[in-house]
């Protein structure tokens, strides 16, 4: 029997979600601000103004945020971003990757009082959590 047992490189408190802001003109543009050991990092996108395209730019930018967090030697690639309901609570998902590796990273976040794009952050932050505290 192999036992793989990971333990965190460095004491890493998650990032807070401060603010996502949608500036919505030509293109939709998405600034979102992470806080991370006491420090605020922003993360920018732009895409689609179309209502169905506004989830991704969020996923883009929030990544964008945590990629200020751990350097340019990490990148995330969003593969996915949806919603899914159950017995009436609807959720946003969002699968992400990391190119240098193999792994695929999932995230979830209870859309509630209707704020799809706030629970899109959260659900990539979701999915990186983990992988956040074992980067160094």
């Amino acid at each position: 029997m192999l036992l793989v047992r990971y333990r965190p490189i460095m004491d890493f408190d998650r990032p807070v979600l401060r603010s996502v802001d949608v500036d919505l003109g030509e293109l939709a543009t998405v600034s979102v601000i992470l806080e991370a050991e006491g420090v605020e990092h922003l993360g920018q996108a732009e895409g689609s103004v179309d209502p169905s395209a506004r989830a991704r730019v969020v996923g883009e930018a929030t990544l964008r945020a945590l990629e200020s967090i751990t350097g340019p030697s990490v990148r995330f690639d969003l593969i996915a971003v949806g919603t899914s309901s159950m017995d009436g609570v609807t959720i946003a998902l969002a699968q992400v990757r990391e190119p240098s590796r193999a792994d695929v990273y999932v995230g979830s976040a209870l859309i509630r009082q209707g704020d799809t794009v706030l629970a899109t952050a959260r659900a990539v932050l979701d999915a990186l959590n983990r992988r956040l505290s074992l980067i160094h």
